[in-house]
This record gives structure tokens, sequence and C-alpha cells, in this order.
């Protein structure tokens, strides 16, 4: 049966390195973020590769389009074998100050959107024995040190996003279970090589989160795992 997994928030580091981990064990991928030239390019390097790709431009943040999207997977590649949820939203840095639909674009992309494509590819999940997947940053963790690092970098609408997706994820790890369907996060505790967070002290590969996500699938266990 042929596997698909659909990647939302495709960039340079933990996404691209996911779906050539995936592409590499025969699933066709499809990539999703709002630049339709990048995103094009990088389905392009990733063909080249030998892995089978799309590019589907998307406003993660927009539950509507999430959901069109997904139906255009289906459509394009085939049924939704894996969903990747790698975008997050930025916005609300300071919570006093900033305006609330700040904090609520931050949520949409973390959660909303996130689940409109489980919703919209749950049966496709289902039959599949499928899986979300999940990428959380270490701001979700409650810890005083961890809330005086994101007031002081201006992350404050990014933590409270990230915090609520954790939560998110571990309620939908309890009630999909039943259902055959695996949901399980990697918690990035540090700045990833390569990335926009690299400020040339990263230390994380991309290609061993990408990894760590291959061994949790497989495994269909853990709902939540820290990587440093």
């Amino acid at each position: 049966m042929a596997k698909t997994i659909v990647i939302c928030g495709h960039g340079s580091g933990i996404s691209d390195a996911v779906a050539r981990k995936f592409g590499k064990e025969g699933y066709s991928v499809a990539i999703v973020a709002r630049r339709a030239e990048r995103l094009t390019a990088a389905a392009a390097a990733l063909t080249e590769s030998g892995i089978k790709a799309k590019a589907f431009p998307c406003d993660l943040g927009n539950a509507e389009a999430v959901q069109t999207m997904i139906r255009g997977v289906r459509s394009a590649l085939g049924p939704v074998s894996v969903v990747h949820w790698n975008a997050y939203g930025g916005g609300a840095g300071d919570l006093t100050t900033s305006k609330p639909d700040e904090l609520r674009g931050a949520l949409n992309v973390a959660v909303h959107g996130m689940i409109a494509a489980v919703q919209e590819a749950l049966p496709d999940l289902k039959a599949q024995k499928g899986a979300l997947l999940v990428t959380g940053g270490g701001l979700c963790m409650y810890d005083a040190n961890v809330d005086a690092m994101a007031v002081s970098w201006g992350a404050m609408g990014l933590a409270v996003a990230k915090a609520a997706q954790h939560k998110t994820t571990g309620l939908l790890h309890q009630r999909l279970a039943k259902e055959g369907v695996y949901v399980g996060e990697v918690v990035v505790m540090g700045a990833v090589k390569g990335t926009a967070f690299d400020r040339g002290n990263a230390t994380i590969e991309a290609s061993g989160i990408a990894d760590k996500f291959w061994d949790l699938y497989q495994a269909r266990t853990e709902a939540s795992v820290n990587f440093a």
C-alpha cells in the first residue's frame, strides 16, 4: 500500500530532515508552507534525491485552508498515512502589550490548524494505522527558568502556543490510540543547526530528530520525548 507523509511547516531544518527520512523509507512526501516559490524549489530538491515530493502552499493558521490542503494531498498523492506538524507562529512577544489577535494567530498555527489537519485526514489515518507527529519546543515546559527565558527572548506568545500544543498532543495521544492512530511529539530542547534559531552555537542535528521521529513512529508507545 502506498504511503504519504504531509510535512506541515516545511523549512530547511527538522521538517526537511523528516521529509528525507520518510521519503527514503518509501513514503511520498507532501511539503506544506506559505511561500510557494521556496516550497517548489524544496520539492524539486527532494525529487532530485529520488523522493516523490510535491509542494502544497498553504496558510497553516487557517483551518479551512488546511482542510482544503489535506484534500488536495489525498487527490494528488493518495491517502494520508502521517501528518508531521512542524509549523509554529510567532507574535505576542510581550503579553502585556501585544494585541490579542497576535496570540490568537500563534494559537491558530500551533493548535487550530493541527486539529483541522487531523480531523480532515482522520479517515485515512484510521484506515492506515497512521500517525500525527508533532515538533514540540522546550518553551512549553512549566519551569520558572524556561518562563524567564521566554520573557527575555520576547517569545511569550510562542511559549503559550507551544504549551497548548503540548497538551493537545497528549490529549490526542490518549483519544486516538483506541482508533489505531499513533500521536507522538519530540520536544526539541535547544537550537537546531542550520535553522533560524542557530546563532552559531547550535548543537542539535536535524537528522537526529528525524531519526527519533521514525523510532517513535515504529514503536508507537510514547506520547512525548525530549531531545537535546
